[in-house]
Protein backbone atom coordinates (compact mmCIF):
# COMPACT_ATOMS: atom_id res chain seq x y z
CA UNK A 1 0.00 0.00 0.00
CA UNK A 2 1.57 3.34 -1.59
CA UNK A 3 1.81 5.95 1.72
CA UNK A 4 -0.28 9.11 0.89
CA UNK A 5 -4.03 9.82 0.66
CA UNK A 6 -7.01 8.04 -1.29
CA UNK A 7 -9.80 9.41 -2.74
CA UNK A 8 -13.10 8.16 -2.61
CA UNK A 9 -12.73 6.69 -6.59
CA UNK A 10 -9.28 5.40 -5.59
CA UNK A 11 -10.65 3.48 -2.09
CA UNK A 12 -13.26 1.90 -4.51
CA UNK A 13 -10.68 0.42 -7.20
CA UNK A 14 -9.30 -1.20 -3.87
CA UNK A 15 -12.60 -1.67 -1.69
CA UNK A 16 -15.08 -3.94 -3.20
CA UNK A 17 -18.18 -2.41 -1.63
CA UNK A 18 -21.19 -0.15 -3.58
CA UNK A 19 -22.21 3.21 -2.33
CA UNK A 20 -24.54 2.73 0.74
CA UNK A 21 -22.14 0.67 2.77
CA UNK A 22 -18.80 2.56 1.69
CA UNK A 23 -18.03 4.62 4.55
CA UNK A 24 -15.00 6.72 3.63
CA UNK A 25 -14.69 9.94 1.88
CA UNK A 26 -10.70 9.75 1.75
CA UNK A 27 -8.38 7.28 3.90
CA UNK A 28 -4.54 8.86 4.52
CA UNK A 29 -1.93 5.70 4.55
CA UNK A 30 0.77 6.60 7.07
CA UNK A 31 2.64 3.66 7.10
CA UNK A 32 2.07 -0.02 6.43
CA UNK A 33 0.23 -0.50 10.01
CA UNK A 34 -1.66 2.85 10.32
CA UNK A 35 -4.01 5.08 8.22
CA UNK A 36 -6.79 7.53 9.11
CA UNK A 37 -10.09 7.42 7.32
CA UNK A 38 -12.46 10.61 6.96
CA UNK A 39 -16.06 10.50 6.86
CA UNK A 40 -18.13 13.58 6.36
CA UNK A 41 -21.65 12.79 7.92
CA UNK A 42 -24.21 14.53 5.69
CA UNK A 43 -27.60 15.13 6.46
CA UNK A 44 -28.35 13.60 3.23
CA UNK A 45 -26.76 9.92 4.20
CA UNK A 46 -29.40 7.62 3.66
CA UNK A 47 -28.88 6.07 7.01
CA UNK A 48 -29.99 9.26 8.51
CA UNK A 49 -33.50 8.77 7.26
CA UNK A 50 -34.25 5.12 9.73
CA UNK A 51 -31.62 6.50 12.48
CA UNK A 52 -33.53 7.76 13.98
CA UNK A 53 -36.11 10.22 12.57
CA UNK A 54 -35.90 12.99 14.36
CA UNK A 55 -32.83 12.70 16.44
CA UNK A 56 -30.24 11.57 13.76
CA UNK A 57 -27.41 9.81 15.02
CA UNK A 58 -24.81 7.57 13.04
CA UNK A 59 -25.25 4.16 13.80
CA UNK A 60 -22.60 2.88 15.80
CA UNK A 61 -22.46 -0.39 13.83
CA UNK A 62 -21.57 1.67 11.35
CA UNK A 63 -18.70 3.24 12.91
CA UNK A 64 -17.40 -0.55 13.24
CA UNK A 65 -17.70 -1.13 9.79
CA UNK A 66 -15.58 2.04 8.54
CA UNK A 67 -12.89 0.77 10.88
CA UNK A 68 -13.16 -2.22 9.16
CA UNK A 69 -13.12 -1.15 5.68
CA UNK A 70 -9.61 1.49 6.19
CA UNK A 71 -8.01 -2.23 7.88
CA UNK A 72 -9.01 -4.17 5.19
CA UNK A 73 -6.88 -1.14 2.73
CA UNK A 74 -4.17 -2.16 4.65
CA UNK A 75 -4.30 -5.36 4.41
CA UNK A 76 -5.80 -6.40 1.19
CA UNK A 77 -1.98 -7.33 -0.26
CA UNK A 78 -0.67 -8.60 2.82
CA UNK A 79 -3.83 -11.42 3.56
CA UNK A 80 -5.37 -11.64 0.34
CA UNK A 81 -3.47 -9.88 -2.51
CA UNK A 82 -5.18 -11.88 -5.15
CA UNK A 83 -8.40 -10.19 -4.35
CA UNK A 84 -10.20 -13.98 -4.48
CA UNK A 85 -11.25 -14.22 -0.85
CA UNK A 86 -13.95 -12.54 1.42
CA UNK A 87 -11.75 -10.18 4.16
CA UNK A 88 -14.17 -10.54 6.98
CA UNK A 89 -14.51 -9.69 10.70
CA UNK A 90 -13.87 -13.18 12.53
CA UNK A 91 -14.07 -11.83 16.01
CA UNK A 92 -15.21 -8.17 18.04
CA UNK A 93 -13.23 -8.45 21.11
CA UNK A 94 -14.74 -5.21 22.82
CA UNK A 95 -16.38 -2.08 21.42
CA UNK A 96 -17.24 0.90 23.76
CA UNK A 97 -19.31 3.60 22.22
CA UNK A 98 -18.47 7.20 24.09
CA UNK A 99 -19.84 9.96 22.07
CA UNK A 100 -22.74 10.18 19.07
CA UNK A 101 -21.71 10.67 15.93
CA UNK A 102 -24.35 12.93 14.06
CA UNK A 103 -25.03 14.58 11.36
CA UNK A 104 -22.15 17.48 10.39
CA UNK A 105 -19.72 16.12 11.80
CA UNK A 106 -16.42 15.07 10.42
CA UNK A 107 -15.70 11.52 11.80
CA UNK A 108 -11.92 10.18 11.92
CA UNK A 109 -11.33 6.92 12.00
CA UNK A 110 -7.81 6.19 12.89
CA UNK A 111 -6.57 2.66 12.61
CA UNK A 112 -3.56 0.53 13.85
CA UNK A 113 -2.55 -2.90 12.39
CA UNK A 114 -1.15 -4.43 16.25
CA UNK A 115 0.07 -7.90 14.41
CA UNK A 116 -0.65 -10.17 11.89
CA UNK A 117 -0.38 -13.86 12.27
CA UNK A 118 -0.69 -15.81 8.88
CA UNK A 119 -4.14 -15.45 7.69
CA UNK A 120 -5.50 -12.97 11.22
CA UNK A 121 -4.82 -9.77 11.84
CA UNK A 122 -4.67 -7.95 15.57
CA UNK A 123 -6.49 -4.56 14.95
CA UNK A 124 -7.05 -1.46 17.39
CA UNK A 125 -9.24 1.75 16.35
CA UNK A 126 -10.38 4.91 17.66
CA UNK A 127 -12.85 6.94 16.11
CA UNK A 128 -13.46 11.12 16.46
CA UNK A 129 -15.25 13.79 16.16
CA UNK A 130 -14.36 17.52 17.33
CA UNK A 131 -16.56 16.79 20.18
CA UNK A 132 -14.47 13.77 21.52
CA UNK A 133 -13.69 10.00 21.12
CA UNK A 134 -16.83 8.41 19.56
CA UNK A 135 -15.76 4.51 19.86
CA UNK A 136 -13.08 2.10 20.50
CA UNK A 137 -12.68 -1.01 18.45
CA UNK A 138 -10.24 -3.81 19.26
CA UNK A 139 -11.38 -7.09 16.76
CA UNK A 140 -9.66 -9.63 14.62
CA UNK A 141 -10.11 -9.62 10.80
CA UNK A 142 -9.22 -12.66 8.35
CA UNK A 143 -9.63 -14.00 5.27
CA UNK A 144 -12.26 -17.08 4.42
CA UNK A 145 -12.80 -19.10 0.73
CA UNK A 146 -15.84 -17.42 -0.76
CA UNK A 147 -18.66 -20.03 -0.36
CA UNK A 148 -20.07 -20.35 -3.67
CA UNK A 149 -21.81 -24.05 -3.23
CA UNK A 150 -25.53 -23.15 -1.71
CA UNK A 151 -28.01 -25.55 -0.04
CA UNK A 152 -31.78 -26.75 -1.62
CA UNK A 153 -33.57 -23.99 -0.46
CA UNK A 154 -37.16 -25.90 1.67
CA UNK A 155 -40.97 -24.95 0.64
CA UNK A 156 -41.37 -23.38 4.22
CA UNK A 157 -39.91 -24.10 7.34
CA UNK A 158 -40.56 -23.94 10.98
CA UNK A 159 -38.98 -20.26 11.83
CA UNK A 160 -41.03 -18.83 8.40
CA UNK A 161 -44.10 -16.52 9.57
CA UNK A 162 -47.35 -17.68 10.16
CA UNK A 163 -50.46 -16.23 12.55
CA UNK A 164 -48.75 -17.13 15.32
CA UNK A 165 -45.83 -15.27 15.65
CA UNK A 166 -45.44 -12.10 18.69
CA UNK A 167 -45.23 -9.28 16.56
CA UNK A 168 -44.82 -8.22 13.18
CA UNK A 169 -42.58 -5.35 11.42
CA UNK A 170 -45.33 -2.79 12.52
CA UNK A 171 -45.72 -3.80 15.92
CA UNK A 172 -41.61 -3.33 16.25
CA UNK A 173 -42.02 -0.25 14.81
CA UNK A 174 -44.02 0.90 17.20
CA UNK A 175 -41.79 0.00 20.22
CA UNK A 176 -38.44 0.96 18.42
CA UNK A 177 -37.65 4.03 16.45
CA UNK A 178 -35.33 2.77 13.42
CA UNK A 179 -37.16 2.65 9.82
CA UNK A 180 -35.99 2.06 6.20
CA UNK A 181 -33.21 1.65 5.84
CA UNK A 182 -32.16 0.72 9.37
CA UNK A 183 -34.96 -1.45 10.57
CA UNK A 184 -33.13 -4.72 10.53
CA UNK A 185 -35.71 -7.29 12.19
CA UNK A 186 -38.56 -8.87 10.46
CA UNK A 187 -40.77 -9.95 12.90
CA UNK A 188 -40.23 -11.67 16.21
CA UNK A 189 -41.60 -15.30 16.31
CA UNK A 190 -42.01 -15.36 20.42
CA UNK A 191 -41.10 -13.92 23.67
CA UNK A 192 -41.13 -15.52 26.67
CA UNK A 193 -39.68 -14.23 29.67
CA UNK A 194 -36.16 -12.84 29.26
CA UNK A 195 -35.70 -14.88 25.77
CA UNK A 196 -36.79 -13.62 22.22
CA UNK A 197 -36.20 -15.34 19.06
CA UNK A 198 -36.91 -13.13 16.06
CA UNK A 199 -36.25 -13.64 11.91
CA UNK A 200 -34.23 -11.29 9.54
CA UNK A 201 -34.54 -12.12 5.80
CA UNK A 202 -31.63 -11.15 4.06
CA UNK A 203 -32.40 -10.56 0.15
CA UNK A 204 -30.15 -9.50 -2.33
CA UNK A 205 -31.76 -5.85 -2.74
CA UNK A 206 -30.88 -4.96 0.66
CA UNK A 207 -28.61 -1.21 1.28
CA UNK A 208 -26.35 -2.88 3.55
CA UNK A 209 -24.56 -5.69 1.79
CA UNK A 210 -21.26 -5.84 0.99
CA UNK A 211 -20.81 -6.94 -2.86
CA UNK A 212 -17.39 -8.45 -4.20
CA UNK A 213 -19.20 -9.16 -7.79
CA UNK A 214 -21.91 -9.89 -9.20
CA UNK A 215 -21.86 -12.85 -8.14
CA UNK A 216 -20.95 -12.97 -4.51
CA UNK A 217 -22.10 -10.43 -1.56
CA UNK A 218 -21.91 -10.84 1.88
CA UNK A 219 -23.88 -9.67 5.00
CA UNK A 220 -21.34 -7.15 7.08
CA UNK A 221 -20.22 -8.39 10.46
CA UNK A 222 -20.97 -4.88 12.02
CA UNK A 223 -24.69 -5.20 10.91
CA UNK A 224 -25.01 -8.43 12.24
CA UNK A 225 -24.47 -7.64 15.56
CA UNK A 226 -27.34 -4.41 15.14
CA UNK A 227 -30.01 -6.99 14.38
CA UNK A 228 -28.67 -8.43 17.53
CA UNK A 229 -29.48 -5.52 19.52
CA UNK A 230 -32.74 -4.97 17.68
CA UNK A 231 -34.49 -7.63 18.35
CA UNK A 232 -33.48 -7.04 21.89
CA UNK A 233 -34.25 -3.64 22.48
CA UNK A 234 -37.62 -4.64 21.03
CA UNK A 235 -37.94 -6.71 24.01
CA UNK A 236 -36.41 -4.27 26.91
CA UNK A 237 -38.73 -1.93 25.34
CA UNK A 238 -42.24 -3.83 25.68
CA UNK A 239 -41.73 -3.96 29.61
CA UNK A 240 -44.02 -1.65 31.20
CA UNK A 241 -41.36 -0.26 33.33
CA UNK A 242 -39.48 0.96 29.89
CA UNK A 243 -42.16 2.52 28.29
CA UNK A 244 -41.45 6.14 26.80
CA UNK A 245 -37.47 5.06 26.96
CA UNK A 246 -35.11 4.20 24.12
CA UNK A 247 -32.03 1.93 23.80
CA UNK A 248 -28.34 2.96 22.67
CA UNK A 249 -25.60 1.15 21.93
CA UNK A 250 -22.80 1.15 25.01
CA UNK A 251 -20.90 -1.68 23.89
CA UNK A 252 -20.01 -4.58 21.83
CA UNK A 253 -18.01 -7.82 22.80
CA UNK A 254 -17.05 -11.12 22.67
CA UNK A 255 -18.33 -11.72 18.96
CA UNK A 256 -17.75 -14.49 16.76
CA UNK A 257 -18.34 -14.78 13.34
CA UNK A 258 -18.72 -18.32 11.92
CA UNK A 259 -19.92 -18.38 8.50
CA UNK A 260 -20.81 -15.90 5.88
CA UNK A 261 -24.33 -14.69 5.42
CA UNK A 262 -25.68 -14.30 2.26
CA UNK A 263 -29.12 -13.33 -0.24
CA UNK A 264 -31.08 -16.00 0.31
CA UNK A 265 -30.32 -16.65 4.15
CA UNK A 266 -32.88 -16.45 7.21
CA UNK A 267 -31.82 -15.33 10.31
CA UNK A 268 -33.23 -16.45 13.06
CA UNK A 269 -31.99 -14.44 16.17
CA UNK A 270 -32.10 -15.68 19.64
CA UNK A 271 -30.93 -13.15 22.59
CA UNK A 272 -31.50 -13.40 25.99
CA UNK A 273 -31.63 -9.99 28.14
CA UNK A 274 -32.66 -10.29 31.58
CA UNK A 275 -34.07 -7.48 33.48
CA UNK A 276 -31.42 -5.36 35.38
CA UNK A 277 -33.59 -3.26 37.27
CA UNK A 278 -31.74 -0.67 36.28
CA UNK A 279 -31.45 1.62 32.92
CA UNK A 280 -28.70 -0.57 31.51
CA UNK A 281 -28.99 -3.57 30.08
CA UNK A 282 -26.82 -6.45 28.48
CA UNK A 283 -28.05 -9.37 26.89
CA UNK A 284 -26.18 -12.25 24.77
CA UNK A 285 -27.49 -13.49 21.40
CA UNK A 286 -26.93 -15.71 18.47
CA UNK A 287 -27.88 -15.99 14.77
CA UNK A 288 -28.31 -19.22 12.82
CA UNK A 289 -28.88 -20.06 9.34
CA UNK A 290 -30.44 -23.26 9.09
CA UNK A 291 -30.19 -24.71 12.15
CA UNK A 292 -26.32 -23.62 12.20
CA UNK A 293 -25.08 -20.95 14.69
CA UNK A 294 -23.11 -18.32 11.92
CA UNK A 295 -22.67 -15.48 14.67
CA UNK A 296 -22.87 -14.42 18.57
CA UNK A 297 -22.24 -11.93 20.45
CA UNK A 298 -22.75 -9.68 23.53
CA UNK A 299 -24.29 -6.26 24.00
CA UNK A 300 -24.58 -4.08 26.22
CA UNK A 301 -26.90 -0.71 26.04
CA UNK A 302 -28.33 1.92 28.06
CA UNK A 303 -31.88 3.08 28.20
CA UNK A 304 -33.06 6.91 28.50
CA UNK A 305 -35.88 8.37 28.18
CA UNK A 306 -37.16 10.01 24.68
Amino acid sequence: MKIGTLSYEGIKDILPYRATILLLDRVQIDSETHAVGLKLLSFNDIVFQGHFPGHPIMPGVLQVEAVHQVAALLLQEKLDPARTKDLYIKRIKKVKFRKPALPGDRLLIDVNIDSINGDEAEITASNKTKAGVTCQVTMTISVREKVYDLPVFSEFNDVDKDEDIAMDAVGIMNIIPHRYPFMLVDYISSIVNDDVIAVKNITGTEPFMHCYSPEYSVLPGAIQMEILAQAGCAQTLLRPENKGKIAYFMSISNVECFAPIRPGDQLSIKISLPSSGSRFGKGVGEISVDDKIVTQGTIAFALVDE
